[in-house]
């Protein structure tokens, strides 16, 4: 009966939300009160709640701050320079454009926030694209191939889910995967070459290629920064914000300072030093609460799911009707299995309904095989909306990317999907190999 209480807690859920019928916060904390109570556990419901809002609160207030930071960050006009830069270097060489495309999005995607990427990536590069004849197809894919890898940073948002959902921390979750998110940059970058000898070689054969060579070399190569972002750029700052941009990645890798604090210490230092004008400061944090409260909200909410299904035993149940099922001869294999399927499932769910839905179920089932919940987590967190994300209809993300782009969402997909599949493979093999994931 509980495990039946369970799977309709889930299901329901994620239905609702990848059905667009409800946000994820209200379906996060609607379904798993009326399922509590309707499994005859009304009077401890408080209880439960209450408990799992307490654990997830550290991650909650980290990603708020988190959000913050990084978003005064960009506004300071930290990238800005260095995508100056690269501009410089990437003259009208179609590899040069394409490798430098797949860099800038790298860096610009230093927030988390994809919609950010692609707002200020594509109008940036477009242009050129066009002007030399190049396929806005393989624009969209090297942005999608590498705002995926860069979204595993740990104050993005589908790694505050899976450590919110399975209570993990950030040296036992993404620590260990630094070496295979290396490979997969590396990787990416050589796709990315790959692309941009194919459009090489295509404009090459076209019988006005020379007149696209004429056309871009009238094209002026310039990054254009808006009158408002200029009115809260702070250059002088520069070096010092690159500098503690560093030191906070270096903290949160070492492990020794508690992430929330970390981005605390980092947010007062950015803004008395960038803004120390008392409004300015009220401005720049007012900027950025929105999106701080909105996935914030969404963390505090899933405690209430976690909280619910973990003191009513849901999750155990549910967990041992699947050891039930999977045979014995295929257990120990069950984390390779979700790193193989952990991209393609980015089609089929959205961040909430996975990390919070799915994902602790087959981690409670993977313990009864002896796997580790770190394991299976970390599995799923190489290719579930990370690698997948650019590509996934449940995300608005996608969907401004191929707007911007001027391409079809089907064309992207098709074009995309086997890249950013091959990337999530390699870093599950890496994985296998370095030992972050056994088998």
């Amino acid at each position: 009966m509980i495990a039946l209480l369970g799977f309709v807690t889930v299901c329901t859920a994620v239905i609702l939300i990848t059905k667009n019928k409800m946000q994820p916060v209200p379906a996060l904390i609607l379904i798993p009160v009326i399922t509590c109570i309707a499994g005859g556990f009304g009077p401890q419901l408080s209880k439960f709640i209450v408990k799992g809002i307490l654990e997830v609160a550290p991650m909650g207030t980290m990603f708020i701050f988190a959000t913050l930071f990084f978003g005064i960050i960009i506004d300071a006009g930290t990238v800005d320079p260095i995508i100056k830069k690269i501009f410089k270097i990437v003259g009208r060489d179609p590899v040069k454009i394409v490798l430098a495309t797949g860099i800038l999005a790298m860096m610009v995607h230093l927030d988390g926030n994809g919609a950010v990427t692609f707002l200020i990536t594509v109008p940036a590069m477009l242009p050129l694209y066009d002007a030399v004849g190049m396929r806005r197809t393989t624009l969209a894919t090297v942005i999608a191939l590498s705002a995926g890898l860069m979204n595993t940073e740990p104050w993005a948002g589908t790694a505050q889910r899976c450590m919110v959902a399975l209570k993990l921390t950030t040296d036992q979750l993404w620590v260990p995967l630094i070496i295979p998110f290396v490979v997969g940059a590396i990787s990416i970058l050589l796709i990315d070459y790959k692309l941009a000898l194919d459009e090489k070689k295509r404009l090459a054969s076209l019988p006005n290629y020379q007149a696209h060579l004429e056309s871009a070399a009238t094209t002026e190569l310039i990054y254009e920064v808006s009158e408002e972002k200029q009115k809260t750029a702070r250059p002088k700052c520069f070096w010092f914000n690159v500098i503690l941009v560093l030191s906070l990645i270096g903290v949160l890798v070492s492990g020794k300072i508690s992430p929330v604090v970390a981005f605390m210490v980092a947010l007062t230092l950015v803004l008395m030093v960038n803004y120390p004008d008392v409004n300015e400061q009220k401005e720049r944090m007012n900027a950025h609460a929105k999106n701080a409260l909105l996935m914030s909200g969404i963390v505090f909410a899933t405690g209430a799911l976690v909280g619910v299904m973990s003191g009513t035993g849901m999750i155990p149940a549910m967990a041992q009707v699947l050891v039930n099922i999977i045979p014995n001869e295929f257990s120990r294999y069950l984390a390779v299995f979700v790193g193989i399927i952990s991209m393609p499932l980015s089609l089929l769910f959205d961040p909430s309904s996975f990390y919070f839905g799915v994902l602790p179920v087959i981690a409670e089932a993977g313990k009864s095989f002896g796997i580790p919940a770190a394991e299976i987590a970390r599995a799923a967190f190489l290719g579930q909306m990370n690698m997948g994300f650019p590509i996934s209809p449940l995300t608005g993300g996608t969907f401004l990317l191929v707007a911007l782009a001027g391409v079809g969402l089907g064309e992207h997909q098709l074009k995309t999907f086997p890249y950013a599949f091959l990337v999530t493979i390699i870093m599950l093999v890496v994985s296998i190999a370095i030992g972050a994931i056994s088998i």
